[in-house]
């Protein structure tokens, strides 16, 4: 049949067989990413408390990679915190963390344990100090909080190193001048609703899912923490250079703050690793922290605040060699 055609027509013929199948190569180059090994392997990622925004944020994040990474297996280990999980990270206990920057910047400054290795891949959404209290409570202010039954957070965790220091900018020593409870946010609010603590902290994304179902249930309040506080924060040194003043919205707690802004101070949250993580799967792993941002903020809000033009900001870690390939890549 070919050979009956007129020499014009084969030459058509042939033409768009070739463009075929180049555009098919085109097609077989793009997809297949071709030099780029895909990454596999086990890979341990530490997250939080149970109830607290880092363990869910880190469940859905396992979700999203386990269609982007099919062949990277992830185990997620609860935690008390930032503190702990920086530890895990850079003593090789962990592989991938997320940790607020203020913590970084201590563990940086105390120079622990493998503090030289620490990488940043992303900077995720920032945490929110909430002070909450009863509803009638007397307390108005953090100095108000002498004498009393505060929760603080536990030993290893972020909550920990800025309630010590909120208290302190507010001239309190945090052991002498209040009781400290170690408690995680998966206890505080049953131990304020059953009249065992009279405040706690807390700093975590909004709203909180443990926070939220407290006021819902309970008459609690939040207490403001303003700027003349961030200010003195600054004054201490490098490492709270990363807390700014901020404000938790309205509607965040509705029934906790009376259709009213609090004031209080914040401070982000990274994505760390270590400078021996493959930069093939670091690569991978931040890809899936960007797009993955809409999917995981339905059902986790702070993650909603995940943004690409933000992201490479990992201060005061140095960007992953991974992780800045990845950015590079979806320059604009």
């Amino acid at each position: 049949m070919f050979a009956s055609l007129s020499r014009a027509a084969r030459r058509r013929v042939l033409a768009v067989s070739a463009a075929l199948l180049a555009l098919c190569g085109v097609l077989t180059w793009w997809l297949i990413p071709f030099g780029s090994p895909v990454p596999s392997g086990s890979v341990t990622f530490s997250t939080g408390v149970p109830t607290g925004v880092y363990q869910r944020y880190g469940q859905l994040l396992k979700n999203a990679l386990a269609q982007d990474l099919p062949e990277v297996s992830i185990t997620l280990q609860d935690s008390e915190g930032s503190q702990q999980n920086l530890a895990r990270v850079a003593t090789g206990k962990a592989d991938f963390t997320v940790a607020t920057a203020d913590a970084v910047a201590q563990y940086q400054r105390e120079r622990r344990p493998g503090f030289e290795r620490l990488r940043g891949c992303a900077r995720l959404y920032d945490d929110y100090v909430q002070l909450v209290v009863r509803k009638g409570s007397t307390v108005q202010k953090v100095q108000d909080l002498r004498g009393l039954r505060v929760g603080v957070g536990q030993d290893g965790s972020g909550v920990r190193l800025i309630a010590d220091r909120v208290l302190a900018a507010a001239g309190l020593a945090p052991v002498r001048d209040i009781e400290p409870v170690s408690a995680g946010i998966d206890t505080m609010p049953e131990l304020l609703e059953k009249g065992r603590l009279d405040a706690f902290f807390w700093s975590g994304g909004l709203p909180t899912q443990a926070v939220q179902t407290l006021s819902e249930r309970f008459p609690v309040r939040l207490i403001p923490l303003d700027a003349r506080l961030v200010d003195r924060l600054h004054d201490v040194g490098e490492s709270t250079r990363h807390y700014r003043s901020a404000v938790i919205p309205a509607d965040a707690y509705a029934k906790a703050q009376d259709g009213q802004p609090t004031e209080t101070l914040a401070v982000a949250n990274l994505l760390v690793t270590t400078v021996d993580a493959d930069e093939d799967l670091v690569e991978g792993i931040t890809r899936t922290v960007i797009r993955s941002r809409d999917g995981i903020g339905r059902r986790v809000h702070p993650a909603q605040l995940v943004d690409l033009r933000t992201a490479v900001y990992t201060d005061p870690l140095t960007l992953h060699d991974g992780a800045r390939r990845y950015y590079r890549s979806v320059k604009p």
